[in-house]
């Protein structure tokens, strides 16, 4: 079994990996190719697979994953989601896959973990981002490492399609499991990928280009707003441990985009990397703002009032679900 791995991991954007590290492991066929490129790289790997729990089925599949893996002599480990409420599946199965690998790498003693989103992954995120109402921030798409606590989230594989990995498995004689909710089209992803992706090169475009392209427009534009943003945090913003606060005359100076951008920056402040205001929230704040500002604004687990010439985000004891600023 040969996987081309030095061609895949030394990739110029690639954060260095540690000896000690985890993948994402679906059993589909991109985090089969990274976890065994890995290996095959001389790292010591470890396996989390988590079964979101959407299928009685899945219990089978993750025993035959666990046979693969001791077959490869590589720590296997697994957990079982809680069913889904009906609200909104995919959300929750991000955040507990987010929460039980943060689970593992306490108790396993892993700082990184990668996880395989390929190229056409990146393309298609931007693309849901932009049907979802992101700014530019958003259509960045996935970084390629992120830092959630004591863990570190790297993706070596954006850089390579998944057609590159699919064959480079064929031709090594390895296989991999094809998940069925892949062609569920309830899923957002899922009607991308296989509607209108498909339609959108019926018309003579790559969609995969285009909206890479446009990926690349952002990240230019996000980061001016995020120059603008932080020469305003390093001069007018102060924090505690329980508030920040922004002089309220510069703050409504402010255009909307940059904001957006600091109220973004204040709740990470206050509440955690990873946490990020949905779009609701934002154009609440803004339609605030745009007012008098009297009163507050509830967000999820913090409020923002003004008081005596400044704008004030403190956290408060709600409990609405927050979601991660990362596909996971």
């Amino acid at each position: 079994m040969t996987l081309p791995h030095q061609q895949w991991l030394s990739h110029a954007d690639i954060p260095s990996l540690p000896q000690q590290l985890a993948v994402g492991w679906s059993g589909g066929a991109d985090s089969t190719a990274l976890l065994l490129a890995l290996k095959q790289a001389g790292h010591e790997v470890q396996a989390w697979h988590v079964d979101h729990g959407w299928r009685d089925s899945s219990r089978h599949e993750a025993a035959s994953l666990a046979a693969q893996a001791a077959s490869w002599n590589i720590a296997f480990f697994c957990a079982r989601l809680s069913s889904p409420t009906g609200k909104n599946r995919e959300a929750e199965a991000r955040q507990g896959r987010l929460q039980q690998f943060q689970i593992w790498s306490r108790k396993n003693g892993i700082s990184t973990l990668c996880l395989a989103q390929h190229l056409e992954d990146q393309a298609e995120t931007v693309c849901m981002r932009l049907l979802q109402g992101a700014g530019a921030g958003g259509c960045r798409g996935m970084w390629r490492q992120r830092q959630f606590d004591e863990l570190r989230i790297v993706r070596p594989l954006l850089h390579l399609s998944v057609q590159d990995l699919r064959q480079a498995l064929s031709n090594a004689g390895v296989r991999w499991f094809e998940d069925p909710s892949n062609t569920d089209m309830s899923i957002w992803r899922n009607r991308i990928r296989h509607q209108l992706f498909p339609a959108i090169a019926q018309a003579g475009i790559s969609p995969h280009e285009l909206f890479l392209r446009w990926q690349q427009q952002a990240e230019l534009l996000a980061q001016r707003i995020d120059q603008a943003t932080d020469k305003i945090w390093l001069s007018e913003i102060q924090t505690t441990p329980d508030c920040v606060t922004i002089p309220w005359a510069l703050w409504r100076s402010c255009s909307s985009v940059i904001r957006a951008r600091l109220l973004q920056k204040m709740m990470a402040q206050l509440l955690g990397d990873g946490v990020t205001p949905g779009r609701r929230h934002i154009e609440l704040v803004e339609l605030w703002s745009q007012k008098s500002g009297l009163g507050g604004v509830d967000l999820s687990r913090c409020r923002l009032y003004r008081k005596r010439g400044y704008l004030h985000l403190q956290p408060t004891t709600a409990s609405f679900a927050l979601k991660p600023s990362v596909d996971l």
